[in-house]
């Protein structure tokens, strides 16, 4: 575990907290020993941490030019990537080693890591930890790259289907710092969720999400 805290650049106060958010539910599906509720945490904190780095570094930036860069870079493949920067799937306690090389696991655990730093010390020191591991994808030039939105309606259209429809499914946390879950479907059995800190945030990552299920 000290080589991991070299790695991650962070000494935890509660090393336990760090084993808990490698540990997958193959192992165990006690939610206070596996990192599913850091996980939970740890998405929550990755976003408000991503929104508030993109404000400070783009101050010219349009909401809508933000938000979509927010969305690239929370999204499961952009955190799995740093989880294999990090080598954290060298790290994962699961039954079996192809579980730990999966995206969603290796995304889970990275967005655990970050929960368990919060709960171990502050927020600066997830926003430092954040900014530190995405600081090379942060400052990226979209360009005229379209968001997440317009490709799901293009591809909608393109398969003689009608625009999406996004429906907010739940409004959790404070009136200060809501969080939206916000559902986007193809059809019955195709349908994708996104969360984030406005409706947009999180109609973005749903669509998102449901271009990675299309065929």
């Amino acid at each position: 575990m000290k080589q991991l805290e070299d790695i991650l650049q962070y000494r935890f106060n509660n090393p336990k907290l760090l084993q808990q958010a490698l540990t997958h539910s193959s192992m165990t599906g006690n939610e206070h020993r596996n990192y599913e509720r850091l996980e939970f945490l740890g998405d929550r904190v990755l976003g408000m941490t991503m929104a508030h780095l993109l404000y400070n570094m783009f101050p010219d930036d349009r909401e809508g030019v933000l938000a979509q860069r927010h969305v690239k870079l929370v999204r499961a493949e952009m955190v799995a990537n740093v989880a294999r920067k990090l080598h954290l799937d060298e790290y994962i306690i699961s039954k079996d080693r192809e579980t730990a090389q999966g995206t969603n696991v290796l995304c889970d655990v990275g967005e655990a890591i970050i929960g368990a730093i919060y709960i171990d010390s502050n927020i600066e020191q997830a926003i430092a930890f954040v900014e530190r591991n995405w600081k090379d994808m942060i400052d990226v030039d979209f360009g005229d790259q379209k968001d997440a939105k317009t490709q799901l309606q293009e591809k909608f259209h393109a398969l003689k289907k009608p625009s999406p429809i996004y429906e907010v499914v739940e409004k959790s946390g404070s009136e200060h710092l809501p969080i939206f879950k916000v559902k986007v479907a193809f059809s019955d059995e195709l349908y994708a969720f996104g969360e984030g800190q406005n409706k947009k945030i999180a109609e973005q990552k749903a669509a998102a999400k449901l271009l990675e299920l299309m065929p």
